[in-house]
């Protein structure tokens, strides 16, 4: 009798057992395969190096549900993600499960982006532009295109490394490195110059580098596009023939200041291979990167014998294009009279 009860008791405990233990696994499985959003929408974490169990669980806290948020929790202890965090951008889904979720972070399955590379004056701004968008910090990649042995390993200089640059969009990963990224920019730029490209700039006398460089003055001249072409014809028929470039951007360059409404006869005299006023042919590289339109009208430029250009009286932001000193001077006189009416100085 005593036996029978004791084999009762030991089936009564081990049923309790069993039970107990499935409702903890259903506990833990009710965690986990929960939802992980509290909303309806997208929501994005970054980690970076500096990223620590905590600081993930911080930057998870504020989107995530209490349940979610522990069923991550539990998942990391029992995996030890605390020793495996993997930096990258992660696009957490609303109908996404806690699981998933934690499978995504810890095995660095992060969604990529849109990086869009800006037509920028200086490499400072690129860098600025490109690093808000990115893990790397603009010093680094600013620091980076200023050094001259960084910039001869991609086949440029300090000078000419805002060549590489091809302004459009891009599928990038958050946490590239500066590396991956600028041979990413130099593919992509082997890539824009195909062979049709480089024998447009074949024709026109030009390398790739050059075709840039002079793109550059045209954005700086006009924000027109339908206008560029003329400007590119204007400024090919002065190359063509020796003549000064004479573009006042390129002055403003040399100077450092891009807010100056008129350009004067003491601007003209700073010595710097960038002041088309004084040296012969195009600048040791462009002083911006330019607009695909640009480039593209220095690779169709429209056909005409213009050798002067002056801005609208108007100030549509258009020119007034001459053949010949005399009628350019006369396109100036009126220019210069409706800055005077203005009080431009």
């Amino acid at each position: 009798m005593k036996s029978l009860q004791k084999k009762h008791y030991a089936y009564l405990a081990a049923g309790m057992l069993m039970l107990a233990v499935a409702a903890f696994a259903y506990f833990l499985y009710s965690q986990i395969s929960a939802p992980i959003l509290k909303g309806k929408e997208t929501h994005y974490v970054y980690i970076d190096n500096d990223d620590t169990i905590d600081s993930v669980y911080a930057k998870l806290q504020p989107f995530c549900t209490e349940k979610g948020l522990k069923g991550f929790q539990r998942l990391s202890d029992h995996y030890d993600y605390a020793d495996k965090i993997r930096t990258g951008r992660y696009a957490l889904e609303p109908s996404q499960r806690v699981l998933d979720a934690f499978r995504e972070l810890r095995n660095g399955q992060q969604t990529p982006l849109m990086l869009t590379v800006p037509e920028v004056r200086t490499m400072d701004r690129m860098a600025g532009k490109l690093s808000a968008k990115l893990m790397l910090d603009s010093a680094t990649i600013a620091n980076a295109l200023t050094d001259e042995a960084f910039c001869q390993q991609l086949g440029y200089d300090t000078a000419t490394i805002a060549c590489m640059f091809v302004p459009n969009t891009y599928e990038v990963y958050w946490n590239t490195t500066l590396e991956a990224l600028m041979q990413r920019m130099k593919k992509e730029h082997d890539t824009f110059w195909n062979t049709e490209r480089q024998q447009k700039a074949k024709a026109q006398g030009l390398t790739p580098n050059e075709v840039v460089t002079l793109a550059s003055i045209i954005d700086e001249e006009t924000a027109n596009n339908a206008e560029k072409p003329m400007i590119a014809g204007m400024y090919l028929n002065r190359l063509k023939r020796g003549m000064l470039l004479q573009a006042d951007p390129t002055v403003k360059y040399a100077l450092g200041d891009f807010t100056l409404r008129r350009i004067l006869n003491k601007h003209l005299t700073v010595d710097s291979p960038y002041n088309t006023y004084k040296y012969t042919g195009l600048m040791p590289g462009p002083i911006r990167v330019p607009s695909l339109a640009a480039i593209e009208a220095v690779l169709n430029p429209a056909q005409h014998d213009f050798l002067y250009m002056c801005a609208k009286e108007d100030f549509s932001g258009t020119h007034n294009f001459a053949r010949t000193l005399a009628e350019h001077t006369q396109n100036a006189r009126r220019y210069q009279q409706a800055l005077n009416q203005r009080g431009i100085k």
